[in-house]
């Protein structure tokens, strides 16, 4: 299947540039981590979280008027806005993944590369959100399919920035036809390292998770769906 042949060629990139390529999945990983840290301690988020775990450790389940006592207006406001940075941060891994495939020079320096688009990353992430979350609400199949579908618009607008934010997810959605199986079965072939990865987090006793898995598991699902791009672009290209 594709989605095995694209874990082949990710593999065989990482050997070959072995251990620059971890240093960028550290990077990668400090800066998703810091990002997520600062979202979790803002005013009125924290409270919140620890407030909702203590009901459900009660056997309760929490409302809208927890959300509503801990609200408050700037720590929401700065959420939010980390939550709209995770696509762009998550744009600039995909761009380090994409040189590499395509065998260009890259280094960390690309996981920055969201940023230069970020508002068409912004808009492809707010556009094809809400269109999974109508598709989902008609039936939960409908709304994986969506997520699927939809899933090549931030490589094709890397590959080719001046398209606009529409032709970008209508190209996705042409790649995809007939490709959203093998993508979802190279997505479930990481389950057991996610599994994995979280076994050592809690097993592992430290101040500070280590994500020792993620740092060679984070790489290996980039190059990988990126060599999956790469190979469903060149067979429509025959």
């Amino acid at each position: 299947m594709k989605g095995f042949q694209a874990k082949a060629v990710a593999r065989k990139l990482m050997r070959e540039n072995a251990p620059k390529v971890f240093f960028v999945g550290i990077v990668f990983i400090v800066i998703t981590t810091v990002m997520s840290e600062l979202e979790f301690r803002l005013p009125g988020i924290s409270d919140a979280y620890q407030r909702a775990l203590d009901l459900m450790l009660k056997g309760e389940l929490p409302g809208l008027r927890l959300l509503y006592v801990n609200f408050r207006p700037a720590g929401a406001s700065l959420a939010f806005l980390l939550y709209l940075l995770y696509p762009v941060v998550e744009t600039g891994m995909k761009s380090y993944c994409m040189k590499m495939t395509g065998g260009a020079v890259s280094d960390y320096r690309d996981l920055f590369d969201g940023f230069l688009f970020f508002g068409k990353v912004l808009l492809i992430f707010i556009v094809t959100t809400i269109l999974t979350v109508l598709w989902a609400m008609l039936f939960f199949i409908p709304g994986i399919a969506a997520h699927y579908r939809y899933r090549q618009a931030y490589y094709i607008l890397l590959e080719t920035p001046d398209k606009g934010v529409l032709q970008c997810i209508r190209e996705s959605k042409r790649l995809m036809r007939g490709n959203k199986l093998d993508l979802f079965l190279l997505d479930l072939s990481f389950l057991g390292w996610y599994v994995l990865d979280l076994l050592v987090v809690i097993l592992i006793p430290s101040p500070v998770p280590l994500p020792i898995i993620s740092i060679w598991l984070t790489p290996y699902m980039g190059l990988s769906r990126a060599a999956y791009y790469r190979q469903i672009v060149s067979k429509l290209a025959v």
